[in-house]
């Protein structure tokens, strides 16, 4: 039997090691407590150096407003802090740190040594020291330019089963570079610097504007990223989202270029990645991650930033509006990215692309009034309006009627429509086109073209084994997976027709009996219309029973069960569920990629321009269903790079 012990105080070093056993993980968790302190302290530039990946030697400068002799002890003490002093001020938190834990965790498990001024006097500086078992600060004037410098010397010295546990230099400084790219993202106005065994790994203006972003980012990411990226810039309901999100062909294997701020903090947040996953949901390749670089701006009063001991996490008040809004916003963003659009290109892994995204193409603005002249009716299927509603069968009609309009030619893919007034070169182009394939001539000679107003897609010159569309376009050349973007297509068009009609429901002849926890009871009568709007009618019978009585017809044959559990969850947690619509939409993807035109299928001249031009009109259509790149293209400024032209 153990001996029972009586409560005691901790002793101060020992709280403090085990307060440094959640703040101080590796050398890159102090790296970002002491630029946290240095970014609190209002500085416009920032330095850190390191020795053996931060185990050795973390010396981190700023030039902030510095600390006073009177209040340097006080550094050092657990719980001592200048940022927030009264339970108002901590609800509505605007700076980074605020525990008062950080310095005191971290002189605990090392020799830390702090240099500061905050006189413009270079002569008026002071010092303290601490090391790990002698908690008692030493102070002792010392010169130093206004500001702060903090040494943090032999981390875990003192405590060597956790020194065990570091990685070797090269992985522990990747982990510091990683903590340095993301403050270093979190504010541009400050000029950083890193050094790594005294040579300079990255040295960054100050810049707040587009260009001096852009070129940070460039910096730390890789040109690819801005290449291959949207900017956005939206605002609503008193929420603001900025930034840079990456386009679904450019993607990675892991998830390790996707940064997410929160009124300047770095955050990794549930709800968040939710919402983001949602917005990739049907155009991304199977087990690949987006990346993106984004800024949340809210009311500092309506997100709790004190949810954890490494403020990693944050909580939202109205968590469901910032799901809302992040998913809307980008789902929004990445629907209106169309192909042939500037950066709409090619796939290619993030990180490994060169400087070939940078050659002189057609402007947003041209593409965009490009894209406008070439515009087709759709065929539709009944709307509410006319009285109509969306069935398997009217979903299975519309795409026969899809893949064969013309009712003179049975291979017809598309039925290319006339170009709007003032179209000029591109009309005259695809008249030609159609002229040449009616009369089977096998050599193709396109008309002379005015630039500002050729499509952007370019116009068809060939068909390639019966797979791939070859397009000439003022870049130089564009190669088309013709199933792929088809499919793509077909999808978008059936997805707005289904969504966008109403979806017939249907009445189960023998409702779903579903045990139910208390918690699933009451989110299923708070979002019984939530239900409703999906076609799914969902009755509380018990306390801890519910009843399904009603799905939609596309989905009859779906088992109900943990569909229905997985709705409930998602509104209980996220606010909004996306399950059923998932589902229908699977069903819908699955259908377009049987209904979409085949491999080693002839098309005419006629029938591979209008489906270039549905390609430009077709939101995500730079993908397929299955988050493939539906199209990549050669400028002559590569073509001429491959043959070695002007070399």
């Amino acid at each position: 039997m153990t001996e029972q012990r009586r409560i005691r105080i901790l002793d101060p070093r020992l709280a403090n090691q085990i307060a440094a056993g959640e703040v101080v993980e590796r050398p890159a968790s102090v790296v970002k407590e002491l630029v946290e302190n240095a970014i609190d302290a209002g500085s416009s530039r920032i330095e850190v150096e390191l020795e053996a990946g931060g185990a050795r030697l973390i010396r981190v400068r700023d030039d902030g407003s510095g600390i006073g002799e009177d209040d340097l002890p006080l550094a050092l003490s657990r719980h001592a802090t200048s940022k927030i002093v009264s339970l108002e001020e901590l609800e509505g938190v605007a700076s980074l740190g605020f525990r008062g834990e950080a310095l005191a965790s971290i002189s605990s498990v090392s020799r830390l040594e702090l240099v500061s001024n905050p006189a413009e006097d270079p002569t008026a500086g002071w010092r303290v020291v601490a090391e790990g078992r002698n908690m008692e600060p030493r102070v002792s004037p010392a010169p130093h330019p206004r500001g702060t410098s903090v040494t943090v010397r032999d981390l875990f010295f003192n405590t060597p089963a956790r020194r065990k546990f570091l990685r070797t230099e090269k992985t522990e400084f990747g982990h510091v570079e990683e903590a340095f790219r993301r403050q270093a993202l979190s504010r541009y106005d400050i000029g950083w610097t890193l050094r790594h065994n005294h040579k300079t790994v990255h040295q960054l203006r100050p810049g707040e504007d587009v260009a001096s972003r852009e070129r940070r980012i460039a910096a730390l990411l890789g040109k690819a990223f801005l290449e291959h990226a949207l900017h956005l810039d939206l605002e609503a309901s008193g929420l603001r989202l900025w930034g840079w999100v990456g386009l679904p062909t450019h993607s990675r294997a892991q998830a390790d270029q996707q940064y997410f701020f929160v009124n300047g903090r770095v955050v990794r947040d549930r709800l968040v990645a939710h919402a983001v996953r949602q917005a990739y949901r049907d155009v991304l390749f199977h087990g690949r991650h987006p990346v993106f670089v984004l800024y949340l701006e809210v009311d500092p009063s309506v997100v709790d930033v004190n949810v954890h001991p490494t403020k990693h996490e944050v909580r939202f008040r109205d968590g469901r509006l910032v799901h809302d809004f992040l998913f809307s916003s980008l789902h929004r963003a990445l629907g209106e990215a169309r192909a042939g659009q500037p950066g709409v290109g090619p796939a290619e892994e993030a990180g490994e692309g060169g400087d070939e995204g940078n050659d002189a193409g057609a402007s947003p603005q041209r593409v965009a009034e490009a894209a406008g002249r070439w515009q087709q009716q759709p065929m539709s299927l009944p709307n509410r309006e006319e009285g109509g509603k969306v069935t398997p069968d009217r979903v299975r009609a519309f795409m026969e009627g899809y893949r064969h309009l013309h009712p003179n030619h049975e291979e017809t893919l598309l039925t290319p429509q006339p170009a709007a007034p003032g179209a000029g070169g591109a009309a005259a182009g695809l008249a030609l086109a159609e002229r040449q394939a009616s009369q089977a001539s096998p050599r193709v000679t396109l008309p002379e073209q005015d630039d500002t107003r050729a499509p952007p897609l370019g116009y068809a010159v060939a068909q390639l084994h019966g797979v791939y569309i070859l397009s000439q376009s003022e870049r130089g050349l564009i190669l088309v997976d013709m199933h792929a973007a088809h499919e793509r297509i077909v999808y978008e068009r059936m997805k707005t027709q289904v969504h966008g009609g109403r979806l017939e429901a249907q009445p189960l002849l023998v409702p779903v009996s579903l045990a139910a926890s208390p918690a699933e009871v009451a989110t299923a009568e708070s979002e019984r219309e939530a239900f409703a709007r999906l076609g799914v009618e969902l009755d509380v019978a018990g306390p801890e029973t519910l009843l399904v009585r009603q799905v939609p017809v596309l989905l009859a044959d779906a088992d109900v069960e943990p569909l229905v559990r997985e709705m409930l969850a998602d509104l209980e947690r996220y606010g909004r569920s996306d399950r059923l619509e998932a589902h229908i939409n699977e069903l819908l993807s699955t259908m377009a990629c049987h209904g979409s035109v085949r491999a080693n299928r002839r098309l005419t001249l006629a029938e591979m321009n209008a489906l270039l031009r549905d390609m430009e009109r077709t939101e995500r259509s730079g993908q397929c269903n299955h988050g493939r790149p539906t199209w990549t293209e050669m400028s002559m400024q590569q073509l001429d790079r491959l043959f070695m032209r002007g070399q």
